[in-house]
């Protein structure tokens, strides 16, 4: 196997980006903003009819926020300290969701005493903190949806309920004042069957129905997350082709006559803008009839490729070698044995891959250096370019 640049950026992109790469000392990523513009672009065109809550965890640097900020769109927060980088550029709270199901009682009144007003949740012990905290606020319930086989990065198994305790948080926030708003679901990271969006809209149809005709609740938002797919080394459809397929499903349930829809994209919009820069350290054979080698880079799970545990995420990589090419093992730099990348998935690289020598990780934008660590054997977090 061996990686088309071309396939992942244009031309002009990747030389503007490897020339300013070529000017420093590895490890890095580069983020190019004008990648980030188009593909925002794109999100905004095919899902016309939906709001933007950029998932800040995908990448929280300024220079992303700004870019959505001045879009006009609005940002999915996760925690105190996520909302105060994103107030800190003169985001007001009208534009955020407390997106988290997982928080304490006093972040909650934080966030409320910033100007949030819509706050996910998925347990009764979490609704009646909300209730207390942001009285009178939009609360809407994150349900569990099946996917987990087929996103690279399944997230259903922690956050999320079943329909009926739904729609019994729902009824329950009605009665604590709050305001019933709507449903969420996230079909997992890296979804590649557009399919599992349509079992999970059927779900929020019953929810939406049932709550209505029973209850009297008339909901009024859908939330469905993120899991729009970056372009990896396993083929997914574009981002025209989910967003033709998902509004079909949409109206297929609901009509013309559409709730409020809510997004909260990610790595759709940031992974294809990075690169992230690497040197080969060392390469050695474990022994003298060994069929492949081992390659230790300057950057590893611990500094930004975290997403490459259990092989999940396969990151195209490119190397200005070429010649005959050979499986190999891929690791990082660190004191610790969990620091491989590609080990079952033997990654082909060429023969003549020399130490110094420096591997690009394409596709590398989101959930990199969100994830990097800030001291482990004492390596410093991963620095970023933006350019």
């Amino acid at each position: 196997m061996s990686v088309t640049v071309e396939d992942y950026y244009e031309h002009a992109t990747f030389q503007r980006m490897k020339a300013f790469a070529d000017t420093k000392e590895t490890p890095f990523l580069v983020i190019d903003t004008a990648t980030v513009k188009r593909q925002l672009e794109e999100l905004i065109t095919g899902f016309s009819n939906a709001k933007i809550y950029y998932a800040v965890k995908a990448n929280p640097a300024a220079e992303i926020l700004e870019i959505l900020r001045d879009r006009g769109c609005n940002f999915d927060i996760a925690s105190i300290y996520e909302l105060d980088r994103v107030l800190s550029l003169g985001i007001t709270g009208d534009r955020i969701s407390y997106g988290n199901t997982i928080k304490k009682s006093k972040d909650i009144r934080y966030f409320y005493d910033k100007g949030v007003r819509l706050y996910a949740t998925d347990s009764e012990a979490d609704l009646r903190n909300i209730a207390k905290a942001a009285p009178g606020s939009k609360i809407y319930v994150r349900i569990l949806t099946e996917g987990t086989q087929t996103a690279d990065w399944p997230l259903s198994r922690k956050f999320g309920c079943q329909t009926d305790i739904a729609m019994d948080l729902l009824i329950t926030a009605r009665d604590l004042g709050l305001e019933p708003y709507g449903i969420s679901f996230h079909v997992g990271s890296q979804q590649r069957d557009i399919g599992t969006w349509d079992a999970a809209i059927a779900k929020v149809k019953v929810i939406f129905e049932r709550l209505r005709e029973e209850d009297g609740i008339e909901l009024k938002m859908i939330n469905m997350g993120g899991g729009f797919p970056a372009n990896y080394i396993s083929r997914t459809n574009d981002l025209a082709t989910y967003a033709e397929e998902i509004t079909r499903f949409l109206h297929e349930d609901f009509g013309d006559d559409l709730p409020e829809i809510i997004l909260e994209p990610g790595r759709s919009l940031i992974a294809n803008a990075g690169i992230l820069v690497s040197e080969v350290v060392l390469i050695a054979r474990k022994s003298r009839t060994a069929l492949n080698r081992w390659i230790y880079l300057d950057v590893g799970k611990f500094s930004g490729l975290i997403e490459t545990m259990d092989e999940a995420i396969k990151f195209p990589i490119y190397t200005e070698k070429n010649g005959e090419l050979e499986e190999a093992v891929l690791a990082g730099p660190t004191c610790d044995s969990a620091d491989i990348m590609y080990e079952d998935f033997k990654y082909p690289l060429p023969l003549n891959l020399a130490i110094g020598d420096r591997l690009y990780w394409l596709s590398t934008g989101a959930y990199t250096t969100s994830y990097s660590s800030i001291e482990f054997n004492g390596f410093p977090p991963l620095k970023t370019y933006y350019i």
